[in-house]
């Protein structure tokens, strides 16, 4: 792995160099290094990995598919609206005349 320094600059070298390593998976790696870990107990892990990957990926699938709701579309299309659900302006909400609520202190 390699970074470049430029202009003197290390803090920013720095950075990305730990983003890079974040990326990579180095320091998930290391804190598994961290102590010794029995065999039986790594084949659990690494089964238990790839079944939560799997899922994710028929997750992912069936919401390209149309099968299961994307959580991600209800958020753009509330954002495209330009009303937040429970926001200023929605219906029966604090501050529905566009005014902020008054504050509480306790």
């Amino acid at each position: 792995m390699q970074v470049f320094v430029r202009d003197n600059n290390v803090d920013q070298a720095l950075r990305i160099l730990k983003k890079k390593m974040q990326r990579e998976g180095v320091f998930r790696e290391m804190k598994r290094r961290r102590f010794y870990e029995k065999p039986s107990a790594q084949a659990t892990r690494e089964k238990s990995e790839a079944i939560r990957r799997a899922r994710k990926l028929a997750r992912k699938q069936a919401q390209r598919e149309g099968l299961i709701a994307d959580p991600r579309k209800k958020k753009l299309l509330a954002a495209r609206a330009g009303a937040r659900p429970g926001g200023p302006g929605a219906p029966g909400a604090p501050g529905a005349d566009g005014r902020r609520p008054p504050q509480r202190r306790f």
